[in-house]
């Protein structure tokens, strides 16, 4: 295997044409169509490189006899979402996430929207390398259909479990700042149904960023002034799969977004106690 392919357990990643080409992509995916099988929904985010990974993501698991379900450019969340309402048995995010636009990857969904464990991540490795996966016949490659719903339910999810109202009546001036990734439609969408007013920013879905994805502070300086300018409240920004959140001051002061699920926990913790689960990754 290419040295500069990297493995972990939730899914592997590299840069495009080196460590990560389309027969790499092909081989992963007919890897995890042969482990879970079944119906496979595959989303991805705004990279260039995706006009050709999501092709070979649906032939590696054609090949092999899954049903696949394109749910389109969408943030990884809202995939993790959409297998676990829809019953899916498993899904494929392709997306760079944080890393440069060189980067790409591909993350493994299990059947209740979690990644995959470490053991079973393993497994799927070994697959991959054994690289003995035979294909299905002629007549039993299975089919490719189009769900574009991804967004509109998980928005609806939200809005099921925050006061919509407390916060409309709040009028908030927000500035976000999609990065040209998966999350410049659901955002402002999102802030627009929550009453805000939306200064949008960098929100063109065409994967060429404006800055580097990661949302660190060093990262935000385009959005800070942007606040500051338009004398918004708050300012979010999101990383090319939005996965990702970092947030900026009113007074245009970046924040960590190590801090965003700090924040969330003290938002929940005063409602309710409990124990608190996160990763250490």
């Amino acid at each position: 295997m290419n040295s500069s392919l990297i493995v972990s357990a939730s899914g592997v990643r590299g840069i495009v044409g080196e460590g990560l080409n389309p027969e790499v992509v092909v081989r992963f995916a007919c890897a995890f169509g042969k482990m879970v099988k079944g119906r496979i929904l595959v989303g991805y985010d705004t990279r260039t490189s995706n006009k050709m990974f999501k092709y070979a993501v649906f032939s590696g698991l054609l090949s092999v006899g899954c049903e696949v379900v394109d749910l389109g450019i969408c943030p990884t969340p809202s995939i993790q979402l959409m297998v676990r309402e829809t019953g899916a048995d498993g899904g494929i995010a392709i997306t760079g996430s944080h890393n440069p636009p060189e980067w790409n990857a591909l993350k493994f969904i299990r059947r209740d929207g979690l990644f995959l464990f470490p053991e079973e991540g393993e497994r799927l490795f070994l697959i991959y390398k054994k690289n003995k996966i035979e294909n299905v016949r002629w007549n039993e490659i299975g089919d490719v259909s189009q769900d574009n719903s991804a967004i509109k339910r998980h928005i609806q999810k939200i809005l099921e479990v925050v006061d919509v109202e407390r916060i409309r009546k709040k009028g908030f001036k927000v500035v976000i700042d999609g990065c040209n990734g998966a999350g410049s439609v659901i955002s402002p969408f999102l802030l627009k149904e929550l009453g805000c007013e939306v200064v949008e920013l960098n929100c063109q879905p065409n994967g060429f960023f404006p800055h580097l994805p990661e949302p660190t502070p060093a990262n935000l300086q385009q959005l800070c002034e942007k606040v500051k300018e338009t004398g918004a409240d708050i300012g979010f920004a999101h990383d090319a799969d939005a996965d990702r959140l970092a947030i900026v001051s009113e007074k245009g002061e970046g924040l960590s977004e190590e801090y965003t699920l700090l924040l969330a926990i003290k938002s929940v913790l005063q409602k309710r106690r409990g124990p608190v689960v996160t990763n250490i990754s």
